[in-house]
């Protein structure tokens, strides 16, 4: 904490007015906490979202992959899952792969936000 108070002083070309140097400080835990809840916090709680989704998944959901990839799932393993896609075919892909369920529901409500 002395690091930082010295480093705020010689900022401010010394260190007369120690009334600054909290203003100063003041100011820095707020920017921090404003970075925290608009940017941190907004990207820890849809990280938790989404592998509470993955954990959710079952056999016959429809989803799309990150890549794009529409698909039924028809097998689920620990680590992997297999998909089934329109033409029949099917793939093998990891379950971090899955982005998000494909229902008409879903996929509106994606393209609003």
């Amino acid at each position: 904490m002395n690091h930082l108070l010295v480093l705020l002083q010689a900022a401010q070309g010394g260190g007369e007015a120690t009334g600054n140097n909290y203003q100063s400080l003041i100011m820095l835990a707020l920017i921090m906490g404003i970075f925290y809840f608009f940017m941190i916090r907004p990207q820890q709680k849809k990280a938790k979202k989404q592998k509470q989704f993955r954990e959710s998944i079952k056999k016959g959901d429809k989803i799309v992959t990150i890549g794009g990839i529409h698909g039924k799932i028809v097998q689920l393993d620990d680590a992997t899952a297999v998909i089934e896609t329109e033409d029949g075919s099917k793939l093998r892909i990891e379950r971090g792969a899955i982005s998000q369920e494909f229902t008409e529901q879903s996929f509106q409500e994606g393209a609003k936000g």
